[in-house]
């Protein structure tokens, strides 16, 4: 039977790391997830968590040496937080290319400069592209949840990729609210112990890593993005299996109030719960306005992502980070989506919730109507964005 406790979104994720009998942990302390590490470093200190904690001098030696781990077969967690990840960048791409299932937590922090410790996704969108399945955290009992399954999919021998899991900073990762944690034997049945078939070992001497040619690289960069392609399957069959255990399904793309709507306002992460709660006032007045979220960022869910737009007049892309030169970086991806679709939304896109700037229920009300307006007459402005003081003028073409 499940328990109702308080937690912050940082401690559920470290929470969950313990009850997935983590093996291996690695981290350097960076705001704002240092409540991860800091707390998992407590239960391996009292004894309440069997693993290996090895403290290194940066956020490049802490993936650095979840390699290291991974790829003799251990379990691996690490955390991290805008410039850490940045810091790892190097490392990250090693993860995913040599197929070793590290799961790491990141609190979305703000890219420098000017130097910023609050949270948007400007770290999150700088590694789109590094082969890690992504995944979005809406509220600390999704950071718990969400933690689980990225140990199941990502060891799955079928996937074999590591998972970052995504919390906003501060606005999740410092929040405390009611989390329900269940029972280890649940978890146990959900999470099978882990087996590296690959694992570095002695008496099989094996090579990983090699210098890799010409006549080989091109081949070896296929092989990885059949199987990134093909983790999809997976994916989904890990979210029916904790459903069936938990209680809690969740889907790539979430829908809210979506039926028969002729907007939709498209969101990643937190303040997704905000901009229902608009939604919920709009409906009320007979506005057919509904909402998706994107929960899986990587693999990107073209199939379920169609299918949630389809019958929309216009959709309203509110996203966290700047693609310079580009606009913003998701409604890039949400408009090669549609590219091919006989029928589709007209797309707009504001940009707001930079360095930890909040989003209040009136700043969506003005998305919402400002998005219309953009995607039916279009737009003077290089971007179009919200709550920045004097938006109008600089941003002018």
């Amino acid at each position: 039977m499940s328990r109702r406790v308080a937690l912050e979104a940082s401690h559920a994720v470290a929470e969950a790391t313990r009850m997935a009998d983590v093996d291996v942990i690695s981290a350097y302390p960076i705001t704002p997830q240092t409540h991860i590490p800091e707390r998992l470093a407590e239960m391996v200190a009292y004894g309440d968590l069997d693993a290996a904690y090895i403290p290194v001098e940066s956020e490049h030696s802490a993936m650095s040496a979840c390699l290291g781990a991974a790829a003799v077969g251990a379990r691996t967690f690490t955390a991290t937080a805008g410039q850490g990840l940045e810091l790892m960048h190097e490392v990250v791409y090693v993860a995913s290319a040599m197929r070793y299932p590290v799961i790491m937590a990141v609190a979305n922090r703000a890219l420098s400069a000017p130097l910023s410790v609050w949270g948007d996704h400007s770290d999150a969108m700088a590694v789109r592209d590094t082969g890690w399945i992504q995944v979005f955290c809406q509220n600390s009992q999704e950071a718990f949840d969400l933690t689980i399954w990225a140990f199941r999919v990502g060891e799955d021998p079928q996937v074999l990729l590591p998972v970052m899991v995504h919390l906003d900073g501060f606005t999740l990762s410092h929040v405390t609210e009611p989390v329900l944690l269940p029972e280890q034997s649940e978890v146990d049945r959900f999470l099978p112990r882990y087996h590296y078939r690959f694992a570095l070992n002695p008496d099989q001497p094996m090579t990983h890593g090699a210098f890799g040619p010409p006549e080989i690289y091109a081949e070896t960069k296929l092989a990885q993005a059949v199987v990134f392609d093909n983790c999809k399957k997976t994916i989904l069959q890990g979210w029916q299996e904790f459903r069936d255990i938990f209680g809690r399904h969740y889907n790539p793309v979430e829908e809210y109030r979506t039926e028969n709507a002729e907007t939709l306002l498209l969101t990643i992460g937190s303040f997704t719960e905000t901009a229902k709660i608009v939604v919920d006032a709009r409906r009320e007045k007979g506005e057919a306005v509904g909402l998706i979220s994107l929960r899986l960022w990587r693999p990107f869910p073209f199939e379920e992502f169609r299918r949630a737009v389809r019958g929309a007049k216009t959709l309203i892309v509110f996203e966290r980070a700047i693609s310079f030169g580009l606009g913003g970086p998701v409604v890039a991806e949400v408009r090669s989506a549609l590219y091919d679709e006989e029928t589709r939304p007209k797309v707009a896109s504001i940009i707001g919730g930079l360095g930890g700037r909040d989003m209040s229920e009136e700043d969506f009300e003005y998305v919402i109507d400002r998005g219309r307006e953009v995607a039916e007459k279009g737009s003077d402005r290089v971007l179009e964005t919200v709550g920045i003081r004097g938006e109008s003028e600089a941003l002018k073409r």
